[in-house]
Order: C-alpha cells, then sequence, then structure tokens
C-alpha cells in the first residue's frame, strides 16, 4: 500500500494543482496546463499516465467551470502538445525548453482560436473572420507564452533539484 501511494502520490498531487490552477483567480490563458503538456512525458516517462494526469486535470476542473464550446479544441491541442513532447523531451535542458514551450504555445494558441472561429458566432466564416478572431487573441497569447515559460523553468527547476532526485517520484 505504501509503495502504491509513493508511485501515485506525484501523479495526484499535479492533478490537484492544475485543477486549482483553474479555479483560483488568474489572468486569461496564465496557468501551467500547456506546461504539464509539455513536462509530463519528461516527469512520468510514460504517455498513458501523462496523457491520464493532463485529461482528468482539464475535466475535473472544467466540472467547475462549466463546459464551453469548442473545449473540443482545448484538449486536442493538449493532447497534440503531450504526444509530441512525449517523443522529443528526452533531451531535455534549459535551452531547448524556451523551445519546446515556445511551440506548444503556439500550437494551443493555432488550435484553440481555430476552435474559437470556426465554432463561435462572433467572427464571419471566412479567410477574414479567422484572421481577426486570431488578431484579437493576441493578449491571450502573450499570457500564454509567459505564463508557459514560466510555469515550465519553475518546474524544470524543481525536477533538477537534489530533493526532487532522491524522492525517486519519476513515473
Amino acid at each position: 500500500m505504501t509503495k502504491l501511494l509513493k508511485k501515485n502520490y506525484y501523479p495526484i498531487l499535479l492533478i490537484l494543482i492544475l485543477v486549482f490552477s483553474r479555479l483560483i483567480p488568474h489572468p486569461p490563458n496564465f496557468t501551467p496546463i500547456i506546461t504539464v503538456a509539455l513536462l509530463s512525458g519528461y516527469i512520468f516517462k510514460n504517455l498513458k499516465l501523462s496523457l491520464f494526469v493532463l485529461l482528468v486535470s482539464m475535466l475535473l476542473s472544467d466540472i467547475f467551470i462549466a463546459f464551453y464550446t469548442n473545449m473540443i479544441f482545448v484538449y486536442i491541442s493538449l493532447i497534440l502538445i503531450c504526444l509530441i513532447s512525449n517523443k522529443v523531451i528526452a533531451n531535455l535542458d534549459y535551452k531547448n525548453l524556451f523551445l519546446f514551450s515556445l511551440v506548444g504555445s503556439i500550437l494551443f494558441f493555432l488550435i484553440t482560436n481555430f476552435g474559437t472561429w470556426l465554432l463561435g458566432g462572433l467572427y464571419e466564416k471566412n479567410i477574414s473572420g479567422l484572421i481577426n478572431c486570431y488578431f484579437l487573441a493576441i493578449p491571450f497569447f502573450k499570457n500564454t507564452i509567459i505564463s508557459t515559460l514560466l510555469f515550465s523553468y519553475l518546474s524544470f527547476l524543481i525536477i533538477k533539484l537534489p530533493l526532487y532526485k532522491k524522492s525517486n517520484l519519476k513515473i
């Protein structure tokens, strides 16, 4: 029982932190969720567990926040980021973490705003409406980039701490 609890401690803790981070007041798009999609493959070394933590965190917080029109595009973008990072993140360091964070933020921005344009009623359903959707989302994109970089580097620093390494929480 103790071994099972220790093995599942970090994923459960991460889920709770992510749910909480989406529920507390915060600037739009300023959460660590893209960071989890990026780093879960590095932390867990297990794609199924990475996707589980990501999706359970999102679903639990969406239950409290309420479901929204383009949530399928949010989930698709996060799953795609997780799948891609799981394949390429084995050699993660401080230098390429910046690139991974930037690419993850861009993918999230492109996919979710396409969903907003496609499913929402705010924009005309033509190329001009799509461009307008992306243009008006730039302030949110700024928050996405800043939060992803901030949370990615903080998480990576914690992962590299000797105390974390001694805990053997990598799964």
